[in-house]
């Protein structure tokens, strides 16, 4: 009686266990998503630079492309300087346990320390864009792989571009990018490399931090105090074409060249309307997916964290129209 109730049981159990496997099995069937592997933290500057929101749209599309291996998680400020709302984000994230943090970060010292208390938590955290401080890295004794652009060879590049068009003893003049943050300084110095090449004399810089509305006030102030400046570089697009505003409303527009940086589409018009002379593409949708998958090479044990430099191109009138032939070929 003892082993029939047993077998009994048993039977049962193994048509349960059976029934549970089958239902099992028609929920995978049914199509129900499969849970991504990792999730990836982008973490940018500010959201209302047309700059970052084509990082964050490249980094979108590439998650869609295999959702299953990462969900992307992503941030940004609404102002340049909103350093401290960055930190927060990091420790958001933190406090989230993504499984990576790739960042652009508003300030290269700042936001040292929060990043180094996500490696301590054992998140990989990938910087992307604007590098971080080596001293500040040094004293906190973080190592914190770099993914982007050699600034200095980018603004460089644009200040060539620019000298072809000056006499040696002309007057320029820099619109800087925020303080503290190594990409602004690198693009001056790649600015001053290619002035001090040309023989132009650099006479004013000031920040623009980044944002038109800033800019439009230095260089303003600038014009007015130097009425014989030959061109102003800028450091992004954005300030360019704050530039292009302070100049028209001095009548010099025309008669001053402005070159800008980072090939936001706004300044594309610009350019094609004579305003600006050139800009430099980062190609900022590309910047933020070579970091993630730096981010999930480093999860899959696939690389060890190491810098890695990404693409920087001039893009002149020529350029743009070289580029709309392709798009439009004329028809036969």
């Amino acid at each position: 009686m003892h082993d029939r109730t047993l077998r009994r049981v048993g039977a049962g159990g193994l048509c349960a266990l059976a029934l549970a496997g089958l239902l099992a099995g028609c929920s995978e069937e049914s199509g129900s998503p499969a849970k991504p592997k990792y999730r990836v933290a982008l973490v940018m500057k500010s959201l209302a630079n047309e700059f970052f929101k084509t990082m964050e749209d490249g980094a979108r599309a590439h998650e869609q492309k295999d959702p299953t291996r990462y969900q992307l998680i992503a941030n940004g400020i609404k102002d340049e300087r909103d350093v401290n709302k960055q930190i927060d984000i990091v420790d958001q994230m933190i406090a989230q346990r993504v499984n990576a943090i790739v960042i652009a970060p508003a300030d290269s010292k700042a936001l040292v320390p929060a990043c180094k208390r996500a490696q301590e938590a054992g998140i990989v955290v990938v910087n992307i864009d604007n590098k971080f401080d080596d001293d500040t890295l040094m004293a906190k004794h973080a190592h914190i792989p770099f993914v982007g652009p050699d600034n200095r060879k980018g603004a460089r590049l644009a200040g060539q571009c620019l000298a072809a068009k000056l006499h040696p003893g002309d007057k320029v003049a820099i619109v800087e990018g925020i303080p503290n943050a190594i990409n602004g300084t690198m693009r001056k110095l790649g600015f001053e490399a290619a002035m001090a090449e040309a023989g132009a004399v650099i006479v004013d810089s000031q920040t623009g931090y980044w944002e038109t509305d800033k800019a439009e006030k230095v260089v303003s102030a600038m014009v007015t105090k130097h009425p014989d400046l030959k061109a102003i570089l800028c450091a992004n697009d954005s300030m360019a074409i704050g530039a292009v505003a302070a100049l028209k409303a001095a009548g010099k527009l025309g008669s001053v060249y402005v070159v800008g940086y980072d090939n936001i589409s706004a300044i594309q018009n610009y350019i094609l309307d004579g305003k600006v002379l050139c800009t430099v593409d980062q190609h900022a949708g590309e910047i933020a997916v070579e970091g993630i998958r730096y981010a999930l090479d480093i999860l899959s044990g696939h690389v060890a964290p190491d810098h890695k430099e990404t693409l920087v191109d001039l893009v002149t009138l020529d350029d743009l129209k070289k580029a709309a032939a392709k798009e439009s070929p004329t028809k036969p």
